[in-house]
């Protein structure tokens, strides 16, 4: 018998997805290195999120109806993203998805994927590494 996979967006629900990205950017919100390169107001980027994430997910193309084609390392170059922010970006996920409870196989496939966009959008060496140490 074949069982047809929900896709994953069905699989964690608009809800999930929406405590995932509040509990994710609050985290973000506090995180020394990734507070410079984010807007104090936090509303319009979690809204932006979830719309993403969204669509990453299998669902609705609601981000690219509002906004076009996500372009995501293009619409990041105008930030400093080394691999220490990007690193710091994943522990705040990886402790969202703690708190809101998302486990097993789903978060496996999910956070292997943002590992791989999070390295994607490496744009700059850590300040460190410029200054040659």
């Amino acid at each position: 018998m074949n069982r047809i996979s929900k896709i994953p967006y069905e699989e964690i629900g608009a809800e999930k997805l929406s405590e995932l990205m509040h509990a994710f950017y609050k985290r973000v919100s506090q995180h020394p290195l990734l507070i410079p390169i984010f807007p104090e107001d936090f509303t319009e980027t979690i809204r932006k999120q979830i719309q993403f994430q969204t669509q990453y997910l299998g669902g609705p193309n609601i981000y690219t109806e509002e906004h076009g084609h996500p372009m995501m390392r293009a619409r990041h170059m105008h930030f400093k993203i080394t691999p220490d922010r990007a690193q710091a970006w994943l522990e705040c996920m990886a402790e969202a998805m703690d708190e809101v409870g998302l486990d097993g196989k789903f978060r496996e496939i999910y956070y292997k994927r943002l590992v791989m966009t999070a390295h994607h959008m490496v744009n700059a060496p850590n300040d460190h590494e410029e200054e040659g140490f």
